[in-house]
């Protein structure tokens, strides 16, 4: 095997604890690539204010692990944005599955974090995303005004719940057991707030509703067993928010090393777990603290393990990976991994650029940027950021079309003079910045790498289907459903596929009662459904009607 074949280190994860590592290791000079499905940062990104990472006062989520990314990348780093579809641990040299190919490294570490845990009441999933909700930054906005219940004793709770003060009305927070479990200075803030009350051996039994929302909940106290019924003043819908715990991403290790019964991987003083050369570290690993600063301490210790197996590995092997871009002259330097920056005044940045030329310089045939107007400054807006983007390369061709329609402003996606079926209403920033230039690429004719079977059930589907995707651009978990849609659409003219900012299109989001994001809806309403879903899960629906 060549050296430039091969890592010191892949890092499955792009969260706190994978870019901590990425920054230990590629400063110590091994080759270490992180390889993140959507966008890197990790669950940290949705949150709004983090006041509790020594040496900074106040941040965001998004700009701490923004500059431990680039941290990671100025110490030559690289990134791959593709998902992980399978491990293969044994030996020497370790093999990582991937959408985009397989990769090779002397050492792997399982940084993938957790998902939000489901209470399991009754309606949690009937109503979830028409009133039941997991993200306060994603979802919170859309409960303006109304009541809420928070479901939840610890930190994360009562962190969110502070959050939604903002929006709510009033919150009612149910806590299982006879105290929170956070520091005491945040429960004293939280129970001084006039807008939240605090019901402590209270759970929630079971809500209702109709198909405008929740509007009754039984709530029982777990001590006396006495129950009662909860209703939002004048019989108002209202929210239920669950911030319960996680579950560790641990299905691509499972059977393959060592998990506890909750499935959380166990790990030694020095994060490797039972498998020699893999390591854990994070919120998928065993913890009593699920915190920022927990996970960058796993990353740190376990990047330093990692140097030790990968120093060992060239002895034994007499392979040195070679590290790219090694010899740049300053960190600024530009490097050409994908990894889009949070957006600047300007739409595309120039850190930027050599990253989105790497793109456009695989792409097949000339794609036009079809602009469609109304004239307001949403409108302005979109069209000088595609003309930004257009600027960059010969590949993108740009015209604007005069549209009064409510579906506008709207950029359509066109290869030799007609529609591909992928558009975007609104100006795709944030979180779907990436999704639309994959979109871009895919409507190229070039597109990502696609396994056989995937393939052959997309272009099985041999009827109309149009796809509508509400986003925010706030969402972390919108970008894997887009993109999944998006690669469907690319590759089947039956299919379209049309994501809607729906801080921009409200009579959407009234229309089919939308209380969480992304929402998926098919074919006018035929068929509607919330939360992320993978390319298998899209296919699954669409290939059933």
């Amino acid at each position: 095997m060549e050296a430039n074949q091969i890592y010191d280190a892949i890092i499955v994860g792009g969260g706190p604890a994978g870019l901590t590592a990425a920054i230990y290791l590629a400063r110590a000079r091994y080759r270490v690539l992180v390889v993140e499905k959507e966008r890197f940062g990790g669950q940290i990104t949705i949150t709004h204010e983090v006041v509790n990472y020594p040496g900074i006062e106040s941040t965001s989520g998004e700009a701490l692990t923004e500059t431990m990314r680039r941290q990671a990348q100025n110490f030559c780093a690289e990134f791959l944005v593709s998902e992980v579809t399978d491990l293969k641990l044994d030996g020497d040299i370790k093999q990582v599955v991937t959408s985009k190919g397989v990769l090779n490294a002397f050492a792997v570490l399982i940084a993938t974090g957790a998902n939000p845990r489901r209470v399991g009441f009754n309606g949690e999933q009937s109503f979830r995303g028409r009133g039941v909700a997991y993200c306060a930054t994603c979802d919170g906005e859309f409960f303006t005004g109304k009541e809420l219940l928070v479901i939840g004793g610890g930190y994360a709770a009562a962190e969110e719940a502070m959050f939604l003060t903002r929006y709510a009305s009033k919150i009612t927070m149910l806590v299982r057991k006879d105290k929170m479990s956070c520091a005491q200075s945040i429960i004293d803030e939280v129970s001084r707030h006039p807008k939240i009350t605090i019901l402590y051996n209270h759970e929630l039994e079971f809500v209702e509703g109709d198909e405008n929302g929740i509007n009754r909940a039984s709530i029982f106290n777990n001590k006396t067993q006495d129950k009662f019924i909860y209703q939002a003043k004048n019989n108002d819908t209202f929210g239920v928010f669950v911030f319960a715990g996680y579950e560790p991403n641990t299905s691509l290790v499972k059977d393959k090393v060592a998990t506890n019964e909750q499935g959380y991987i166990i790990t030694d003083d020095s994060c490797q777990t039972n498998i020699p050369g893999v390591f854990a570290a994070g919120d998928v690993c065993i913890k009593p603290l699920r915190q920022v600063v927990t996970a960058v301490a796993d990353g740190a210790l376990a990047a330093c393990a990692m140097e030790k197996v990968a120093a060992i590995m060239h002895e034994k092997t007499g392979i040195v990976p070679d590290v790219p871009n090694a010899t740049r002259k300053s960190p600024e330097e530009p490097r050409a991994s994908f990894s889009p920056d949070t957006m600047s005044s300007k739409f595309i940045s120039e850190d930027m650029k050599p990253q989105l030329n790497a793109v456009f310089e695989r792409m097949g045939d000339v794609v036009t940027l079809e602009v469609h107007s109304n004239g307001n400054d949403k409108s302005r807006e979109l069209y000088e950021a595609m003309k930004d983007l257009s600027d960059l390369t010969n590949k993108l061709e740009l015209t604007q079309v005069s549209d009064n329609s409510d579906t506008s402003p709207c950029v359509k996606l066109m290869r030799d003079g007609k529609y591909t079926g992928l558009a975007f209403h609104g100006i795709p920033g944030g979180h779907e910045f990436t999704s639309f230039i994959l979109g871009i690429y895919n409507s190229s004719g070039t597109g990502q790498p696609i396994e056989d079977d995937d393939k052959n059930a997309i272009l099985a589907i041999d009827k109309k289907i149009d796809i509508k995707i509400l986003i925010s651009l706030s969402c972390t978990m919108c970008p894997e459903l887009v993109i999944a849609a998006q690669r469907i659409a690319s590759l089947n003219e039956n299919v379209t596929a049309e994501v809607y900012d729906l801080n921009l299109f409200p009579d959407l989001r009234a229309k089919y009662k939308v209380m969480s994001v992304p929402c998926l809806v098919i074919n006018d309403g035929e068929n509607i459904s919330f939360g992320r879903k993978n390319l298998n899960e899209l296919l699954a629906i669409l290939n059933s009607k």
